[in-house]
């Protein structure tokens, strides 16, 4: 039997056909739900306003304003540029998800109106900036940075501060001071423009961006000498030789508040050939002028100031198009991030730690602000240079709103954390102070006075912070100046060897039967230690010189193990011995690396190096060490004694008997432990050829660890006739008060611990000034906006009042949260009337 035909119909299923093919009438209008097709008839009253302005009165903003026939709503434009800074989404992103929005299966279909959504976006930027800074209000046109936000902590006179003529008599001149942090940004590079004619600039100058103009000028006429660092190889300095022909920017720098992280405007510039000084000089100029006008001291941090800051005035004084404000104090400085990249003798010059009146800052700030900003760097990188600078201004405005209207949150936090950091640096203080010696803490003192007195003129005289010469008695054989940090980078290698000795004595008690716990604690020991290795070595070129070659002195660590046949310590066999390449196979070994240390070279080798004084030094550090351990070796034989007779020998059960010997196995571990490091320091001493301390320093054995009752009781019955090793009669204690290089780190660490403690203090007196600094900050906007209200006397459109209203009240608002916020962080706050 025949089946019945059928027809499979899709008439149901038809999608309603696109009306962009056909609408040729209407005008397009975008909107945060997609693209649409509008019939629009225009009010033709003899008094009705044009097409364009009654489109801007729906709340539509034309592309064109002849004949319109494409408008963007106000909602999709605050849309857009939300996301734009939020989420770092481009244009082109932005309208492609638009099309999809109004057709999921044909957006190609949806007219592409990209580029007029790019030309929209930068008139709706313009006019935001304009609105928000009061010049719908005001009536003219704005000036350089007018069209800017800037911090509300930092001290600002006629805005948030008084004149010098209108502060209090004991308020300390040194708080009003503008700290600037300065960087560059190697990815904002930036392609020479397709069409450089056409080019259409709405807001040069007007943000944070200078005036391309005048900065052409500058730089024009700027000499820029290609300057190779003369401390280590920075790479902003070496970076600013580098030339990239392809591009019209390879990077922006500029200036910041460098504690609290506010772009400063008028301040950033284009890089053409690296971060040369001439393009930093005309960025620092420009942040130290302004709002400064009654300021006279700025302290100036940048990753390379120890080379910068030399010439810096020289330059200016040569230019005609850079000025300092008269009479103000340039302070260098280098953040606390970068300052270890520098040789030693910079860290104690310019570390902000050592900066009198500096307070508690790190001058690293900018690192975060240039993270946003790289994340719209791809998508402004082939932007016309007009575009290109408003999208740059308009993130770097936002980053500055941002922050302030989260200053009164952030300054608490950093109020309630200065307030413990003062009271444990005091507590430190005062207690190393009170052990010291009274004459010599008067001697510290001085020299803490006279270093900060001749700082500015004379950087080298900081270096009182730092160790000086370890005894030039024992300087060794080679004589000649030490170098600043040798002994800290000898100390460290030390360090690195006791940590070798420590992981090896690990790895011999795992044995061949570990678990994968133990496993992956040792890889994660290994790879921190190789970590400290790495840093150590290149470190080593620095101090051994550049002819020393590091390969050549890369083998297997030795150590003679001492094995406790007794039985009650460690078990170490034989076949453990061997497990070390079973436990990682064909993984790195840097517990066996023997470390470019003056001990490991050799005398002759430093020799030839012309570093023979770090024999001397590391001399001087090795007796320290075997003091060191020494003492610990006695103090550990008389706690393992103490511990046999009190808990072992009085047990009265299987289990405390247990737990006994466990803490008796315990401090044998310790025990052997400082004996190996001892045991490897006499090694080296003889390998130092240090043949008076040998003959003080004996070689330890074995027997030597033995404890005997007579430790903890030496009148007990029995031990009149045994006698003690040797290491019991050497004063470990004495030597130490005596020797000098234990002066030489004690005095140190008393100048750097008084330093702490200073810019604490200095920081808490900065934070509460800037508390006020804030409130007046917000008062004073407030009140600018009220002032908005008339102009000339006469009242403005209903619109305008209410936008000032409003701008007003949020000022209001930021003021009423700070002093609530101020209040309760510190319930002393000084109030404002």
């Amino acid at each position: 039997m025949d089946e019945p035909a059928f027809e499979l119909s899709y008439d149901y299923l038809a999608i309603p056909e696109l009306p962009f093919l056909h609408a040729k009438e209407c005008t397009t209008m975008v909107d945060k739900s997609g693209v649409h097709l509008l019939t629009i008839r225009y009010c033709k009253c003899p008094n009705a306003a044009a097409p364009d302005k009654q489109l801007f009165a729906m709340g539509m903003f034309p592309a064109s304003f002849s004949r319109p026939k494409l408008a963007f709503m106000f909602s999709v434009l605050d849309n857009f540029l939300l996301d734009n800074l939020e989420c770092g989404i481009s244009a082109m992103n932005y309208y492609s998800k638009l099309r999809r929005m109004t057709s999921s299966i044909f957006p190609h279909l949806v007219p592409d109106q990209y580029r007029e959504l790019m030309q929209v976006g930068r008139q709706w930027h313009q006019l935001k900036l304009l609105k928000w800074n009061g010049f719908a209000h005001k009536r003219k046109q704005p000036h350089a940075s007018e069209l800017a936000l800037f911090c509300p902590a930092c001290p600002q006179p006629s805005i948030n501060a008084p004149q010098p003529a209108k502060r209090e008599e004991n308020d300390p001149e040194w708080l009003y001071a503008r700290s600037l942090v300065m960087d560059g940004n190697f990815k904002a590079e930036h392609l020479h423009p397709t069409h450089p004619e056409d080019k259409v600039w709405l807001t040069d100058g007007q943000c944070f961006m200078v005036t391309r103009d005048q900065y052409k000028a500058h730089l024009a006429g700027a000499k820029e000498n290609a300057q190779m660092s003369e401390c280590n190889n920075h790479w902003a300095v070496n970076q600013a030789n580098a030339s990239r022909h392809r591009l019209e920017a390879t990077g922006i720098g500029g200036c910041a508040c460098a504690r609290h992280g506010c772009f400063v405007p008028h301040s950033i510039v284009d890089f053409q050939k690296g971060e040369q000084h001439m393009n930093m000089d005309y960025a620092l100029c420009h942040a130290l002028s302004h709002h400064t006008d009654g300021l006279s001291r700025a302290l100036t941090f940048y990753d390379v100031n120890c080379q910068y800051n030399k010439y810096f005035r020289h330059r200016v004084n040569e230019s005609q198009h850079l000025s300092i404000p008269a009479g103000m104090e340039i302070v260098p400085g280098i953040g606390l991030w970068h300052v270890h990249g520098h040789q030693d003798k910079c860290y104690v010059r310019y570390a902000s730690m050592f900066i009198t009146r500096a307070a508690r800052i790190d001058g690293e700030i900018m690192e975060t602000l240039w993270v946003p900003l790289n994340i719209i760097s791809p998508s402004a990188r082939g932007m016309s240079t007009p575009h290109r600078q408003e999208c740059l201004d308009y993130q770097m405005n936002d980053s500055n709103f941002m922050k302030m209207i989260r200053m009164s949150g952030f300054l608490c936090r950093k109020y309630r954390d200065t307030v413990k950091g003062v009271s444990e640096s005091m507590a430190v203080f005062e207690k190393l102070t009170e052990t010291a010696d009274h004459v010599m803490v008067e001697t510290w003192e001085e020299q803490d006075r006279q270093a900060q007195i001749s700082r500015t003129s004379d950087p080298s005289a900081m270096d009182v912070f730092q160790e000086l010469a370890l005894l030039s008695s024992r300087a060794g054989s080679g004589g000649g100046n030490t170098k600043c940090g040798a002994a800290t980078w000898i100390a460290s290698g030390i360090t690195i060897e006791e940590l070798q000795i420590s992981l090896l004595m690990d790895i011999r008690r795992l044995g061949k039967h570990s678990t994968k716990t133990q496993h992956l604690e040792i890889v994660r020991r290994r790879t921190k230690l190789q970590s400290q290795i790495d840093e150590f070595t290149i470190a080593a070129v620095a101090h051994l010189g550049e002819d020393f070659d590091l390969d050549d002195d890369i083998r297997d660590m030795e150590i003679d193990f001492i094995n406790d046949s007794d039985g009650d310590g460690d078990r170490d066999t034989d076949s453990e011995h061997d497990s070390d390449d079973d436990l990682q196979g064909n993984f790195f070994h840097p517990e066996k690396v023997v470390i470019p240390l003056p001990s490991n070279i050799g005398i002759k080798r430093c020799t030839e190096l012309g570093v023979a004084q770090l024999v001397g030094q590391e001399v001087a550090l090795r007796e320290g060490q075997a003091n060191d351990t020494l003492q610990a070796i006695r103090v550990l034989l008389a706690d393992k004694a103490v511990l046999f007779r009190t808990t072992v020998h009085l047990a009265k059960s299987q289990a405390k008997s247990t737990r006994a010997w466990t803490q008796v196995h315990s401090v044998e571990k310790v025990i052997r432990l400082q004996m190996m490091i001892y045991s490897k320091c006499w090694l080296q001493l003889g390998n130092l050829e240090a043949h008076n301390l040998l003959e003080k320093y004996l070689r330890m054995e074995k027997s030597h660890l033995k404890a005997t009752a007579a430790v903890a009781d030496p009148n007990a019955r029995g031990q009149r006739n045994s006698t003690l090793p040797w290491f019991w009669s050497l004063d470990v204690q004495g030597d130490s008060i005596s020797s000098d290089w234990m002066n030489e780190f004690y005095r140190v660490h008393w100048l750097c611990t008084k330093a702490l403690r200073d810019r604490w203090s200095e920081g808490l007196q900065l934070i509460e000034h800037e508390m006020g600094w804030t409130l007046r900050f917000f008062l004073h906007k407030a009140s600018t906006w009220l002032s908005q209200i008339t102009h000339n006397g006469d009242p403005l459109p209903e619109g305008h009042k209410c936008y000032a209203i409003w701008q007003a009240h949020m000022y209001h608002e930021l003021a009423k949260h700070a002093r609530a916020s101020f209040l309760k962080a510190n319930p002393m706050f000084k109030m404002i009337p």
